[in-house]
């Protein structure tokens, strides 16, 4: 090391950490109660980020005992999130409740590990994930798949406007992708504990790191239906609907957002109303944002069984909704009579075109006196009004999924930026050996391990039945951070990283929906993790 390059100190930064943790609890013990969030909002939402970047610290800390490379990214990243601390609350020390001095003391080991010098020799080490075997076999597996099958085609898919290729969903199917999560007993592949949730997670990576649009996103739709079904559904409709999503049989899309109502589920507009005979529902209204409406085989649908809308949550219900295949660019389905259903309802979905995230394609779905037979509504009579929980149930894991796709669309950016810095030669050097640059794939390097190992963090607290705020902080955090990742990137690569032709364009536009889907980041931050903490302290 020269003196410009200190050896890393994982003592110095634990003692960083703690400091920062410092500075979180002094916000929280200022406000009283979740209540005043809505009056101090841009104070709870900085305060929100601030304790997921303190949890991916102390992640990084761990990682930093595998050696002296991962000890220096575990550094260069506490020096990072302590200066995004510090421009958060420089000028507010006295509505976060320290004082102007209290990161005095961070000053000299931020200007070590934040150093130009210090990062520029980090800057190609990506770092290992430092997984158990079995977990790199996962990795390998699902890597392989990515680059075999879903890379090859997926730029054709974005510019196109396409449809994900069917040979990417059955060969997903034949690897058992779509039955990470749902119990051997259903004919899946979960034992439970670290192994399902970490497994979920490097394969959402690796599949997102071959294309966000066709790749990691597929996984997660049954993903959020089998733990909706976990939660709350019957043993009959366990046997009826999960060992056909593990065997990608049925593919399903998720029906919650509406026009009006986004985040704010609570006030759902859709109805179910039963009908006279007991034998079924009939489902009206209008569905948003209701990604892959058009290829899936049944809906995952939150709708109002109580018209008491006082009730708000308390009066919706999940149902299993049964489609025909539509097509990707719109469809119009109407009901036959048959087993049944009294026949002449309908369903719509016109495409909303987007920027990104293509593939997938999001639909606005129409429902007009669609029926569903009883047996489809989650629960039965004990998951009447439930629905919302049982929803919920399945966001929550959801979220680390999402986080985890992040990563692999930041993984894919960062490769792609390493390899055109040392091909692209500029004044006579190649991009690579200018310090800005370096200093550049340096950060991208160290947030990409960051939030991996937070992700694998928050993987083994919920294994444990825990880490529910968690799984909402790495969710916010390391989909925020996906958008500089690839900016960073599109920027290295200068004006061909705005041309199609190069894949970092569509990572870039694909990262941007991360932070507003699953949870908006600023609902996100607001009327989840703040609210939380500052209940947990009240």
């Amino acid at each position: 090391m020269t003196d410009a390059s200190p050896a890393p100190d994982l003592s110095a930064a634990k003692s960083m950490i703690d400091l920062a943790q410092g500075v979180v609890d002094a916000a929280l013990g200022r406000r009283g109660g979740s209540g005043a969030i809505d009056d101090h909002q841009v104070l709870a939402y900085d305060v929100a980020h601030a304790p997921a970047a303190v949890g991916t610290g102390r992640a990084m800390l761990g990682y930093g005992e595998h050696g002296d490379a991962a000890a220096r990214q575990s550094c260069a990243f506490v020096a990072d999130a302590i200066a995004d601390l510090a421009a958060k609350v420089y000028g507010r020390e006295a509505d976060w409740g320290i004082e102007p001095s209290t990161l005095d003391e961070a000053r000299g080991f931020v200007a070590a590990y934040r150093a130009p010098a210090f990062l520029a020799e980090i800057a190609m080490e990506a770092g290992d994930r430092h997984l158990d075997a079995d977990f790199e076999l996962v990795q390998d597996t699902f890597r392989r798949f990515a680059e075999d099958k879903i890379r090859p085609v997926a730029e054709h898919v974005h510019r196109s406007n396409g449809d994900v290729p069917e040979e990417v969903i059955a060969g997903l199917a034949e690897m058992g992708a779509f039955g990470l999560s749902i119990p051997e007993s259903y004919d899946g592949f979960s034992m439970g504990g670290e192994s399902e949730y970490i497994g979920m997670v490097v394969a959402a990576e690796e599949l997102s790191r071959g294309s966000f649009g066709i790749g990691g996103s597929l996984i997660t739709r049954p993903e959020i239906l089998t733990r909706a079904l976990l939660a709350g559904g019957t043993e009959s409709q366990r046997q009826a609907w999960l060992p056909r999503l593990a065997s990608g049989e049925v593919m399903n899309a998720v029906a919650v957002t509406e026009p009006d109502y986004g985040s704010d589920v609570a006030g759902v507009k859709v109805t179910a109303t039963r009908t006279d005979d007991g034998a079924g529902w009939l489902i009206n209204g209008v569905k948003t944002w209701c990604t892959f409406g058009a290829r899936a085989d049944v809906l995952m649908l939150l709708a109002r069984t109580d018209p008491d809308r006082s009730l708000t949550h308390r009066g919706l219900s999940l149902f299993v909704v049964e489609k025909p295949r539509g097509d990707g660019h719109g469809f119009e389905l109407v009901q036959e009579a048959a087993d049944g259903a009294p026949g002449g309802g309908k369903m719509e979905g016109r495409p909303i075109d987007t920027i990104g995230y293509r593939g997938m394609h999001s639909y606005e779905i129409a429902l007009e006196g669609w029926w569903g037979p009883a047996h489809n509504q989650i629960g039965l009579d004990d998951g009447l009004g439930r629905g919302f929980y049982y929803q919920m149930a399945g966001f929550e894991n959801g979220r680390l999924q999402t986080a985890a796709r992040a990563i692999g669309v930041m993984q894919a950016a960062y490769e792609d930026a390493c390899q055109y810095a040392l091909d692209r030669v500029v004044f006579g050097r190649p991009v690579a050996e200018y310090q800005l640059t370096l200093v550049k794939l340096a950060r991208m390097a160290v947030l990409i391990q960051a939030a991996r190992q937070f992700a694998y963090e928050v993987a083994r607290l919920m294994a444990r039945g825990e880490g529910l705020l968690e799984a909402s902080m790495v969710k916010a955090y390391v989909c925020k951070a996906a958008e500089w990742v690839t900016r960073e990137a599109m920027q290295i690569h200068g004006g061909f990283g705005y041309a199609e032709e190069y894949a970092v364009s569509r990572y870039f536009v694909d990262a941007r929906v991360l932070s507003i889907f699953e949870g908006a980041d600023e609902t996100l931050c607001l009327k989840v993790i703040a609210r939380r903490l500052l209940d947990a302290r009240s």
